[in-house]
């Protein structure tokens, strides 16, 4: 395997698709300033092999056979800390983007990126940034422009309205609520229009939901 010299960023790749994980591997092996250390083709097996005390930054798939790539984050940043990984895959739904994160991932990109994006993506990982697909990064501005707007709408609520949502989210009914905080059971309905009117919502369920708060959600396509 032929290496340029001044090699700065030590690259494991972790991609269960043979001809992908070796075109990864030729471009960060081609290219001065990188060098491909490891190539893994599942979770199990850079458990066992990745050299992890020698790479620096790690290419993660999501979709890996038997366990996922989150999986795998979570496992290789717990062997160390230092290590960066940087997710690069097909999948764009909010769930997986923040279960990445939350794992531990640095970054993540699309397989749609160019080449010479996902180098600099390296690069900028290495360098202390996380770099994210524009698709990436729009869905995580209108997750956190979604909570705020939610945020709003909650603050507007009143203590006893709150007070009677907490109830509604425990499953009592209208009349249970009534007896258990002694007010009469058409205050409550009142209430509870209120919330709805408050919230933008027309179901009880959908109450609930905005109230308690969903926190992994991805927004459907209405809401986008």
């Amino acid at each position: 395997m032929c290496h340029k010299s001044r090699v700065l960023i030590n690259v494991s790749i972790i991609e269960d698709k043979d001809k992908t994980r070796e075109s990864l591997r030729v471009l960060i092996d081609g290219t001065t300033g990188f060098r491909c250390v490891s190539t893994h083709a599942s979770a199990e097996d850079a458990s066992e092999k990745l050299p992890i005390r020698r790479a620096q930054v790690v290419l993660v798939d999501l979709s890996l056979p038997r366990r996922s790539g989150i999986e795998c984050v979570r496992e290789l940043k717990l062997r160390n800390a230092n290590l960066l990984p940087l997710i690069l895959t097909v999948h764009e739904d909010v769930e997986r983007i923040f279960q990445a994160l939350a794992a531990g991932a640095h970054g993540y990109l699309l397989k749609t990126t160019e080449p010479a994006e996902i180098l600099a993506s390296i690069r900028e990982v290495f360098q202390g940034g996380a770099p994210m697909s524009p698709p990436i990064a729009r869905k995580v501005i209108q997750y956190f422009h979604q909570i705020e707007k939610q945020h709003d709408e909650l603050s507007q609520l009143t203590k006893r309205e709150q007070e009677i949502m907490r109830e509604v989210a425990t499953g009592r009914t209208f009349k249970e609520i009534a007896e258990g905080m002694g007010i009469g059971y058409e205050t409550v309905k009142a209430h509870v229009r209120n919330v709805y009117e408050k919230l933008h919502v027309t179901s009880r369920t959908s109450a609930v939901v905005k109230f308690m708060g969903n926190k992994w959600r991805e927004p459907s396509l209405a809401e986008q």
